[in-house]
C-alpha cells in the first residue's frame, strides 16, 4: 500500500502541477483578487523552476557530490540500484535512460579493477507489470559481453529503495559473508535516502554517485542563466520526489 500510494500520489509534487493549477485559478475564478493570485502565481512557477541555474544551486544543496574514477579505491563488490531501463515490449529488450550511467560507470569500474564483483539489486518500480525485470535483464547483457557469471551477482525482487537495501543485505550475508567492502552505485539525486537506508540495515557503503544534476563548480553558461527550460520542472519533481521519500522513510523507520 505504502508502495502504490507513494507512485500515485507523486504527481502532488510536481511544479508542472502547481503551474496549470495556478493557470486554471487565473481563467476560470470570477473574483480579481483570485485571478491576480493566480496569474502571478503562474508566472512565479514559470519563472522559477524553468531556470537550469536556479535549479541547480538547490539540488547542489541535496546531492551527494559525485568521484572521478580514477580516485577510487578498491572494493570487493559495487552495489548499483536499479531504475536504470525500461523495456521495449516492441524490440523485447532493455532500454537504457539516463540512470543508466549507473551502469556505464559500474562497468567501468568493473573493467578498472576497481571492483571485484557486480551486484545488481532491483527487479521493476512500476505499479504493473511493464515487462522490466532488470537484475536479471542487466546481468544477461553482461554475460553477452564477457563478464564471467561469478562477477555477477543479482537481488531480484525489491520494488524500492528500502527493499533493496534490505535484500541485497540477506544476499550478502547468505552467500558472500566474506565481503567486507561495499560501493554504493546510484544517482546523486537518490544518493543521501540510499545511503541511509542501507547503513540503517547495518550495511556500511562508499558512495559513488553518477548521473549528477547539480553543478558543483557554479561555472553556468550564459543560457541556463537567461532562457527557461521546461526540463527542470521534471527535474524539479525529482528532487522534490527524494526529499519526501527521504521523510517519509525516517517517518517509517527505513533510516
Amino acid at each position: 500500500m505504502f508502495f502504490i500510494l507513494s507512485k500515485a500520489l507523486l504527481f502532488l509534487l510536481s511544479p508542472f502541477f502547481w503551474f496549470i493549477i495556478s493557470l486554471a485559478v487565473y481563467l476560470f475564478f470570477k473574483k480579481p483578487k483570485w485571478k491576480k493570485i493566480g496569474k502571478w502565481s503562474a508566472v512565479f512557477i514559470f519563472v522559477f523552476f524553468t531556470n537550469s541555474v536556479i535549479f541547480s544551486m538547490f539540488c547542489r544543496l541535496w546531492e551527494i557530490p559525485g568521484t572521478p574514477l580514477t580516485e577510487v579505491e578498491h572494493h570487493d563488490v559495487a552495489i548499483v540500484l536499479g531504475g536504470m531501463f525500461e523495456y521495449n515490449g516492441d524490440l523485447k529488450e532493455i532500454s537504457i535512460r539516463r540512470q543508466g550511467d549507473r551502469f556505464f560507470k559500474a562497468v567501468s569500474l568493473y573493467k578498472m579493477g576497481k571492483v571485484d564483483k557486480l551486484l545488481i539489486s532491483g527487479d521493476s518500480g512500476f505499479l504493473t507489470d511493464r515487462g522490466l525485470h532488470e537484475a536479471k535483464q542487466v546481468k544477461e547483457v553482461l554475460l553477452s559481453w564477457g563478464i564471467p557469471e561469478q562477477d555477477v551477482i543479482t537481488e531480484e525482487v525489491s520494488i524500492n529503495t528500502h527493499e533493496n537495501a534490505v535484500e541485497t543485505k540477506k544476499i550478502l550475508q547468505q552467500s558472500y559473508p566474506h565481503y567486507d567492502s561495499f560501493l554504493l552505485v546510484t544517482s546523486g539525486i537518490h544518493m543521501k535516502r540510499s545511503l541511509a537506508c542501507f547503513e540503517n540495515e547495518g550495511l556500511v557503503c562508499t558512495p559513488f554517485s553518477t548521473d549528477l544534476y547539480a553543478n558543483q563548480t557554479g561555472n553556468y553558461f550564459w543560457d541556463q542563466y537567461l532562457i527557461p527550460n521546461a526540463d527542470n520542472m521534471l527535474l524539479w519533481n525529482k528532487l522534490f520526489k527524494e526529499m519526501a521519500g527521504y521523510l517519509t522513510y525516517a517517518a517509517v523507520g527505513y533510516l
